[in-house]
């Protein structure tokens, strides 16, 4: 476990359980409102084909928002899992301690800053976080 103390572990298990809750209660919205439920948006009705790619690109937004946040969720359980076992705020790939600094920024954050730009140089796919300050 890294230099953390218990206060620090707690504010982070906190922030980590807040924005899953937040995450769950998000996506959960959307599954709702792409499965059928009433929508609350006032113009329901799609009249022209203008109106119908406007419509498929907010439905293409949403769907990308939505699978960012269940890829947020696996992040946070994995958190999670990390916590439960002693090894929060360890990097996944070199071991050494996190800063408690950018665990504050990202909770869920599995690698120190230079293994996550390496990760980030090899996965094309990696959505970029800036390095923190």
């Amino acid at each position: 476990m890294p230099a953390l103390d218990d206060a620090q572990l707690q504010q982070l298990r906190s922030q980590l359980e807040r924005r899953r809750l937040e995450l769950v209660e998000e996506v959960e919205a959307v599954d709702a409102q792409l499965n059928g439920a009433p929508s609350k948006q006032p113009h329901n009705q799609v009249e022209d084909f203008g109106e119908q790619g406007e419509q498929r690109i907010r439905e293409a937004v949403v769907a990308a928002e939505q699978e960012r946040d269940v890829d947020e969720l696996r992040q946070i359980a994995a958190a999670q899992e990390r916590l439960a076992r002693g090894e929060y705020g360890q990097c996944v790939d070199c071991g050494v301690d996190i800063p408690y600094e950018r665990l504050r920024a990202q909770p869920a954050a599995a690698r120190c800053v230079p293994c996550q730009e390496q990760y980030e140089k090899s996965h094309d796919n990696v959505v970029r976080i800036p390095p923190m300050a």
